[in-house]
């Protein structure tokens, strides 16, 4: 499973399909890839309560959603918070609309047995995609741990290539998400560090540019609403959700429902408040970019006068 290539040259033939030839706005072209908090739009799908107005874009990790929204291939994509802050840095404003989920426990540092603190990673080599969550994860550890990046080798790797890199012995210590990291601790990975310990910080969030929304606000509302319609879904009927969610990843039922243990997953009202200007998602994401600008994950400030856009939100579920 890949949480976080750009999207396949047959996808940028079919998105270029229209081109020229449409006389009203295709579908809005929304990047997802494989993750937990994603799901619910998935079963969105597979139930087919996505309009023809929402067409979703499947890619193996988030370089597939950042490129396609960066290149314009895209309209909107699922990612984490300090993803979307790394697009608006490429030139390409976007809007929060819905939280997704809040990891608490999905994103971990795992090491070899013989580190049992995180000051014994001094000297270690530490694989993380620098380029995605895990390098704000792997930052916050050094911090609190009193390290810098030169106290260790930093190797950045994609991190679905982490247990191939383990197995080797390339590595001593991994930064990655479950259930990923549920492979690494069935070979012998002890966890030191996980995002518990930085409640409400790492979110995953649905992200509009703010050209489709000017252009398309009905089916950013759609692709709203089909969201919380799928987690609606997946909270009250968990048994059926999480078969279907284990066949599409081909995982075992029992790392479907570890995933789920250790994520939140807001649901509308919750939303309403993490969306709010000036609120929650809004300050980490200040936070956030601070940290990204000091370890040189972005050259410059970026320019918002908000990031969320709460206005797509439904009032309520029926």
């Amino acid at each position: 499973m890949y949480r976080r290539h750009f999207l396949q040259l047959a996808t940028a033939a079919a998105l270029a399909a229209c081109v020229g030839g449409c006389t009203r706005p295709g579908p809005l072209r929304t990047g997802i890839h494989p993750w937990i908090g994603y799901e619910p739009l998935y079963l969105a799908e597979e139930f087919g309560w996505l309009s023809d107005s929402v067409r979703l874009l499947k890619g193996r990790a988030a370089s597939d959603s950042i490129g396609g929204l960066v290149s314009g291939q895209l309209d909107a994509a699922a990612l984490t918070l300090d993803e979307s802050l790394r697009v608006h840095a490429a030139g390409v404003p976007v809007r929060a609309v819905a939280v997704t989920n809040i990891s608490a426990g999905a994103d971990v540092l795992l090491a070899r047995p013989d580190i049992t603190a995180l000051a014994g990673l001094r000297g270690r080599r530490v694989a993380a995609e620098l380029g995605g969550v895990s390098g704000i994860l792997l930052f916050s550890v050094l911090e609190r741990a009193g390290l810098s990046r030169e106290d260790l080798s930093i190797i950045d790797l994609p991190a679905h290539e982490h247990l191939q890199a383990w197995r080797a012995g390339d590595i001593d210590a991994s930064v990655n998400y479950h259930p990923e990291a549920s492979r690494l601790e069935a070979e012998g990975a002890v966890c030191l560090f996980d995002s518990r310990q930085l409640p409400e910080t790492i979110f995953d969030v649905l992200v509009v540019t703010d050209s489709a929304i000017r252009r398309q606000p009905n089916a950013v509302a759609h692709l709203v609403s089909a969201h919380f319609r799928g987690l609606q879904h997946l909270v009250r009927h968990m048994h059926d959700s999480v078969y279907r969610v284990a066949t599409r990843q081909r995982v075992s039922p029992e790392m479907v429902r570890q995933s789920l243990a250790r994520v939140m997953l807001p649901e509308l009202s919750a939303n309403h408040r993490y969306l709010a200007h000036n609120g929650r998602l809004e300050s980490v994401a200040k936070k956030l970019e601070n940290m990204m600008l000091r370890e040189g994950l972005l050259s410059g400030g970026l320019d918002y006068q908000h990031l969320s856009e709460p206005g797509f939100l439904p009032r309520s579920l029926s």
